[in-house]
C-alpha cells in the first residue's frame, strides 16, 4: 500500500491488489480513522471520518483527479504532493 499523499495528519493510499473492488477509489487513514472515498466524486463511500478532514480528503481527490484515475487504471504508484 504506498502512500500516494500526506498532509495534515492524513494519508493517502491506494490499495490495488487486482484492482481490489470497485468503484475507483482511495483510502484516507489518520490515526483514529481509515475510510475509501470515491476518486469520481471526492465523497465518503463507507464509514465515518472528521468533517473538516473529509472536506480536505476531497479537495485533494478532486485536484488530483485525473492523476489518481491514472494511478488506478496503470497501477503505477506516483507521489502527488500535498495540499498546501
Amino acid at each position: 500500500m504506498p502512500t500516494i499523499s500526506y498532509f495534515y495528519g492524513i494519508t493517502i493510499v491506494m490499495y490495488l491488489r487486482n484492482k481490489e473492488h470497485n468503484p475507483p477509489h482511495v483510502h484516507a487513514i489518520t490515526q483514529d480513522f481509515d475510510a475509501p472515498f470515491s476518486i469520481s466524486t471526492g465523497e465518503i463511500m463507507e464509514g465515518e471520518f472528521p468533517p473538516k478532514a473529509k472536506a480536505m480528503v476531497k479537495e485533494f481527490i478532486l485536484k488530483y483527479q485525473a492523476e489518481l484515475q491514472n494511478i488506478w487504471d496503470t497501477e503505477q504508484y506516483v507521489k502527488l504532493p500535498p495540499l498546501d
